[in-house]
């Protein structure tokens, strides 16, 4: 029987409130052991090594959340006995977080991020039934080397590209235009698809992080501010815009950026819009003071601009990376 390694962090798969009740519940309640114990067929498929990093809301992950996480499985995955790793998580940033581990983590074993929409005390809870999946999942000789990997409602999505579609279904993801990496049948697992960007073992970033360079997220709505930018300018190494249309912002944004990426900032432009690509724009932006995120999320971009700004801040090496990224 194969081994799998189970690292908690939190989030509405441990949250609890009025039995029966899918609202008003507080997340991060229930031990891991205990989320185990619920679901006595799971021994059935793999020996369990549970560990219990956090047990928090989702809303409470932060940069030092991340890099105890990214070490923690690193230093588990060298264990020649564990042959997958699951992570489960709050569904609020947990599109985030797997997009960190998908940059930092040095291992080609399986490793599968899951949650719930519904708390554990909630009728019909989707956690224990994810969980089940996910470790299914690990274990399967097709997931090797698959990068990081999200697992919900019997459908499996890259790290790179899962995001959260709604706050109310127990379907709540998807991953833009690409299509889903595969299904899943109860225990049974089947692949379609992959992703083509470079991730886990050939990334990098994969390895070892200590700390991460401060890096904001400024919003462009009908007559935003230009004050945003150089107030976040103050104590950031860099700024991601998420802007209209092609990542698109005002004249007045515009003449701002380009005197504050001047003086260093490095900037990245990503779009509000939840489907499409943001391409260079050589026109809008005469001086490429940004650097295109590509389809990342403005909050995906912000993660690949802080491990980028821990390696250079040369503005066109930045560029190729989120192209290759």
């Amino acid at each position: 029987m194969k081994n799998v390694a189970i690292i908690a962090t939190g989030g509405t798969i441990a949250g609890t409130g009025e039995n029966g009740k899918t609202v008003a519940y507080h997340a991060g309640e229930i031990s891991v052991e205990n989320i185990i114990e619920s679901i006595p067929v799971i021994k059935n498929l793999a020996n369990i090594q549970a560990y219990q990093l956090f047990n928090i809301d989702s809303n409470e992950m932060n940069e030092e959340h991340w890099l105890t996480l990214s070490n923690k499985i690193n230093e588990i995955a060298l264990d020649v006995n564990i042959d997958g790793i699951v992570v489960t998580h709050g569904t609020d940033v947990i599109e985030e977080t797997a997009y960190y581990l998908t940059l930092t983590l040095n291992t080609q074993k399986p490793v599968v991020i899951t949650g719930a929409m519904r708390p554990a005390t909630a009728t019909s809870a989707d956690g224990p039934y994810n969980l089940f999946q996910a470790v299914s999942l690990a274990i399967h000789p097709d997931a090797y080397g698959k990068g990081v990997m999200g697992l919900f409602s019997n459908t499996i999505y890259s790290g790179r590209d899962i995001q959260k579609v709604n706050n109310y279904k127990i379907d709540a993801f998807d991953q833009k235009s690409f299509g889903c990496l595969g299904y899943m049948q109860d225990d049974q697992v089947y692949f379609f698809s992959h992703t083509f960007k470079t991730h886990t073992v050939s990334s990098r970033f994969a390895g070892v992080h200590n700390s991460l360079p401060p890096v904001a997220i400024a919003y462009f709505y009908a007559g935003a501010d230009d004050m945003i930018l150089k107030e976040l300018a103050k104590n950031h190494q860099g700024i991601v815009i998420i802007g209209s249309g092609n990542g698109n912002y005002s004249k007045r944004w515009l003449k701002t950026i380009t005197e504050l990426s001047q003086q260093g900032i490095i900037f990245v432009r990503s779009s509000r819009v939840p489907q499409g690509i943001v391409f260079s724009d050589h026109v809008f932006d005469p001086e490429e003071c940004c650097i295109a995120a590509n389809t990342l999320s403005g909050q995906k971009a912000r993660i690949l601009l802080m491990l980028s700004l821990t390696q250079t801040k040369d503005r066109d090496e930045i560029r190729r990376i989120f192209e290759q990224y």
